[in-house]
């Protein structure tokens, strides 16, 4: 068995964020808030060695990834662009409200991209990371709905939403699957 383990962490805060207005791929920056959320996490994230460190390559998770590699100690490695929040199509920059009511479907929003493609598209990014670097550590900063979408499907589990830079902590092996040992920064279950 070749356990590689990931942490999944969301990019820090952002006005959008404060807003509570859907973000998907516009690609909003941090705010100051986000900046100290991403430096925070730098202690959870310092009690393990990283191999590799990677992010989406929207500015919010790009720039908490930099933050959080710079206080690692090191560099991130790739921007992927599979891990690139959904699109919420006509949806993003809305709040909750009748203009958001009016975009709603079964499974999400007119014209968005499906939460159920999102977790697909995400949770394949992972796996060919676990692929490419089989038995490593590999932290990845991302974005909410993406990387809750693609645990949801890799543990088989309706999960609630992630936290702005909070630590998620999974294992993956080919043979076993996915095991989630962390969410939010809470203990989920026992260490592999």
């Amino acid at each position: 068995m070749t356990l590689t383990t990931f942490a999944l962490v969301r990019h820090g805060q952002t006005d959008w964020n404060a807003e509570r207005r859907l973000q998907g791929s516009t690609d909003i920056p941090l705010n100051d808030i986000g900046r100290s959320q991403a430096r925070e996490v730098i202690a959870v994230l310092s009690k393990y060695e990283w191999d590799v460190i990677v992010s989406s390559p929207l500015g919010r998770a790009a720039e908490t990834a930099d933050i959080i590699a710079t206080g690692l100690g090191q560099t991130v490695d790739r921007r992927i662009p599979e891990l690139t929040e959904r699109a919420f199509g006509p949806a993003e920059g809305l709040q909750d409200g009748p203009d958001l009511d009016a975009l709603r479907i079964p499974g999400g929003f007119r014209g968005a991209e499906s939460e159920e493609d999102a977790g697909f598209r995400g949770l394949a990014a992972l796996e060919a990371l676990a692929s490419e670097f089989s038995g490593q550590r590999i932290l990845v900063i991302a974005h909410g709905t993406l990387l809750r979408a693609s645990l949801d499907r890799a543990v088989g589990l309706d999960l609630p939403s992630i936290e702005n830079a909070a630590f998620n902590l999974a294992h993956y092996d080919s043979a076993e699957g996915w095991q989630l040992e962390y969410f939010n920064g809470e203990r989920v279950m026992t260490t592999v």
